[in-house]
């Protein structure tokens, strides 16, 4: 069954599930009684991790706020164009930098919303650009198009070597457009061809240019490899598009997801898919490990997932004003249900497949 398009945010339909405490509750088998499972932190244990800890930090990831010009069905921060409040401030960029500039810390990892709506998201490019930072900006695509204000993007990106992650959920318009709004395959694929056009993703380029694919359902997505080479096959022959890598991600069952997941009837399956897929090969390479995920009000989350579900770091101090990196290095990562989605077959990450 492919995902509704949603026209509005959960919060501004007053949805229950945009109180992150139903979310767990759900998760956890307490408002869905018949969906309990195996609690993730004893299946880990089973195979010999009591706890998980980090390893290092090598991305300091950001959301810079859940205002998009686009409202997904999938989408895990139920972000959209009404949710206009929560966006990140300069004094807690400025924050970010601070740390940032003592940290060696090599990759900043910028995500929303769409984080160019952001007022201050190209002076903070630029000043992580000054401390030679590699820059990562998660796009939709459809932003470079939304507005003429925007579509200068492309060169902006040139300018700072941004490492730009684009979001495609497949090459055809009718799949795209129902995971994410009408009109937004074709968007797309002109944002593409502009990235494309100052040098992102071509051969001999050193400007990065990465697609991300979510299914489009309640089911695991499939093999990396295989999706990558249907992905550069049929957009280069349909569309002349080039790129680097595609990244699988697994959708989790988080915000928008599992609201779909729950009126679709779907939810217990699902999870039960997720937990039969348990991969113990996975547990090494997981974000959580070398990632710091920071909220656009500043606080310090394990994982980007752990963030929508304002699951914040176990450390005393969570804000980032009072950042200490010894004692998140002594951390326990903060572990729940949704776990399993990153945790599922080839494994899920910001980057994609972890094995």
């Amino acid at each position: 069954m492919a995902i509704k398009q949603r026209s509005k945010s959960l919060k501004s339909r007053d949805n229950k599930l945009s109180d992150t405490l139903m979310q767990l509750q759900v998760l956890n088998g307490h408002a869905i009684e018949e969906a309990k499972f195996e609690r993730f932190a004893d299946k880990i244990a089973l195979h010999g991790h009591s706890s998980l800890t980090p390893s290092q930090v090598d991305i300091f990831q950001l959301n810079i706020g859940k205002l998009c010009n686009q409202t997904c069905a999938h989408c895990h921060v139920d972000a959209g164009p009404d949710r206009k409040e929560e966006n990140m401030d300069r004094e807690t960029l400025e924050i970010c930098l601070d740390i940032l500039s003592k940290h060696d810390i090599p990759t900043v990892d910028i995500t929303g919303g769409a984080p160019e709506m952001n007022p201050n998201f190209r002076w903070f490019v630029e000043e992580c650009s000054k401390l030679g930072k590699t820059v990562l900006d998660r796009c939709n695509l459809t932003i470079i198009r939304a507005n003429p204000k925007y579509h200068d993007l492309p060169e902006f990106f040139k300018e700072h070597k941004v490492h730009v992650v684009s979001s495609l959920p497949y090459f055809t318009q009718s799949r795209t457009d129902s995971q994410r709004g009408d009109g937004v395959f074709e968007d797309s694929i002109k944002a593409l061809q502009m990235l494309n056009d100052v040098g992102y993703g071509k051969e001999g380029s050193d400007l990065q240019l990465d697609l991300v694919y979510n299914p489009a359902g309640a089911f695991l997505p499939g093999s990396q490899v295989s999706l990558e080479k249907q992905f550069k096959e049929q957009l280069l022959r349909r569309y002349g598009i080039v790129f680097n890598n595609l990244f699988a991600i697994t959708n989790l069952p988080i915000a928008r997801f599992l609201d779909y997941l729950i009126e679709s009837g779907n939810y217990e399956q699902y999870m039960s898919e997720l937990v039969g897929a348990f991969n113990p090969g996975t547990i090494d390479g997981l974000m959580c490990r070398n990632t710091l995920s920071v909220s656009w009000d500043g606080y310090i989350h394990d994982c980007d997932f752990n963030q929508m579900l304002d699951l914040k770091s176990a450390i005393p101090n969570t804000h980032i004003r009072d950042f200490d990196m010894e004692a998140l290095m002594k951390r326990d990562i903060v572990l729940n249900q949704h776990c399993y989605g990153c945790t599922a077959g080839a494994g899920s990450s910001c980057g994609g497949e972890i094995v």
